[in-house]
Order: C-alpha cells, then sequence, then structure tokens
C-alpha cells in the first residue's frame, strides 16, 4: 500500500466557490481524465474577483505548514501545475515546491495567469511579471493567453493584427526561458480563434477554430487542465491543443445556449462526457 501508486497532479491555484475558474475547474476536468487532482490553494474566494462583491482570504501564510504535511506523507506527483499567484512570496513557495517535489518522471506546467485583453490584473507590477517570467524557467509546458505572452516576451500588445511571423518568435522566445513546450492561446484572426503552438523540436505552428461566443471567465483554466492532464497521460501536444481548443468551443456554445451570464464561467459540466481520455 502506498500513497504514490496512482497519477497524482498538484494544482497550486485560488479556489472560487461560484464562478467557474482555477481549482474549481481543474478539479473536475483533471479527475475527468483519470489523474488524481491535489490541490494547494493560494487563496480563498466566495466567486472571483469579476464579480463587484466578494469574500476573499489570503493563503499565503498557511501555504508552507499545508505543503509540509504532504512532505510527511512523501507524496510524488507526476504533475505540478501552478495557475494565479498573488504576491512575489507565493512564486517563491511555489519554486521552493517544485524543487522539494519535483523527481524525473514529474511534468511541470506554468499556466502563467497574469492578464487578459491586452491589460494586466491590478495585483501585477513590473515585480510580479519579472517573478512570474523566472518561474516559466522552471517548466515543461507553458500555456499563456495572447496578453500574458506579451507581458512575458516584452511584446507590444494588439488585439488582432498578428503575422505568423511575430506569433512564431513570442513562441521561441518563451521556449528560451527553458519550457519544451508552449501554447499561446486566444489570438484572435478574424472570425477564427487561433492557438500558436512551440514545441523545441518541431517547428511552430497555429491550429484554430470559429468563434462561437465571447470571452468568459475561467476559460483558460479549463483549457490548461486539459493539457496537462494530457500531458501526464502521455497525448500528443498538438493533439492536445486540438482537444482543449474543441472541448472550449463546445462549452461556449453549451454556455451561450443557457444564457449564463459571462462572469460565471463555461457551463464545461453540459459537455464534460464529450472529453476523450486517450
Amino acid at each position: 500500500m502506498h500513497h504514490n501508486n496512482q497519477k497524482k497532479i498538484a494544482v497550486i491555484n485560488d479556489y472560487s466557490g461560484f464562478g467557474r475558474c482555477s481549482i474549481a475547474v481543474a478539479m473536475p476536468i483533471i479527475s475527468y481524465l483519470g489523474i488524481q487532482c491535489c490541490p494547494v490553494p493560494t487563496s480563498i474566494f466566495s466567486n472571483h474577483t469579476g464579480f463587484p462583491e466578494f469574500f476573499f482570504d489570503d493563503y499565503t501564510d498557511r501555504m508552507q505548514e499545508y505543503i509540509d504535511n504532504w512532505k510527511k506523507l512523501e507524496l510524488r506527483f507526476s504533475g505540478i501545475m501552478t495557475g494565479f499567484l498573488g504576491s512575489k512570496e507565493q512564486i517563491d513557495i511555489v519554486k521552493k515546491f517544485i524543487e522539494d517535489f519535483r523527481d524525473d518522471n514529474t511534468t511541470i506546467i506554468v499556466d502563467p495567469a497574469m492578464g487578459e485583453n491586452g491589460k494586466p490584473y491590478p495585483t501585477y507590477t513590473k515585480e510580479m511579471c519579472d517573478e512570474m517570467k523566472r518561474l516559466t524557467e522552471y517548466a515543461d509546458i507553458v500555456t499563456p493567453n495572447l496578453t500574458e505572452c506579451c507581458m512575458l516576451t516584452g511584446t507590444e500588445y494588439k488585439p488582432e493584427g498578428w503575422k505568423k511571423e511575430e506569433l512564431y518568435n513570442m513562441a521561441q522566445k518563451l521556449l528560451c526561458f527553458g519550457a519544451k513546450k508552449v501554447v499561446i492561446s486566444g489570438v484572435h484572426m478574424g472570425r477564427y480563434i487561433g492557438n500558436v503552438i512551440g514545441e523545441a523540436d518541431k517547428k511552430p505552428r497555429i491550429i484554430k477554430h470559429e468563434k462561437t461566443g465571447d470571452y468568459r471567465s475561467g476559460t483558460g483554466d479549463i483549457y490548461a487542465a486539459i493539457i496537462a492532464a494530457d500531458s501526464i497521460n502521455r497525448v500528443d501536444f498538438e493533439s492536445s491543443v486540438r482537444k482543449a481548443a474543441g472541448f472550449v468551443k463546445k462549452a461556449v456554445a453549451a454556455t451561450e445556449r443557457l444564457k449564463i451570464p459571462s462572469t460565471d464561467g463555461l457551463a464545461f459540466e453540459e459537455v464534460l462526457y464529450t472529453l476523450k481520455r486517450d
């Protein structure tokens, strides 16, 4: 009998009770794909910050004691995935977590949740952006949206009008930080949404699908959770990106049909049964 007989991903992110984002999204999706999801909460929200009011509890001071008890259990992880981090101190805790728990069989997935629609989140100062850039140096896979990619690479953001060469150059810059695989999501291309794939041993490429609705909270969390679980299940990276993009498209369509407010995230529960476990 051993705690480490099943594949596990440690997910270091905030928890929102309502709004379908972060840990609340990662747990059901990663579990559905056959991987045990073990959350490390960075903060607790009643509902995410896109709502006019919310309860918030910063978990920074309790994170290390929480993690130390996992050390006592001698837990090992097939994957370690990071999401929104609210301070330099939290980023330092995550770096130490990776150093303490990573082994030769651990995949590190960094979802650098720093901003959206061309703007950083209010907590993200230049110092925080620099620290997040350093965290990506630990990653095997990095999954930024277009805004976050621009922030990490020092590129001026524009909502549309990107040339392939510009996008490929940004993907290459991210790979130079140390990751083996990169996907830049949410690139607007007319009536399409593009995803730029970069891999250390392959030429960059773009896959795209038709837009089905407006941006909604938690979309990137769903996307990253699928890619994280697939990486542990040894799914081909491009196939995983296509799967994630296709699933998000179906979830957006289901959400639009139900006339759910944009703050409430994607009604992925309606289409979860379509997500294939490879």
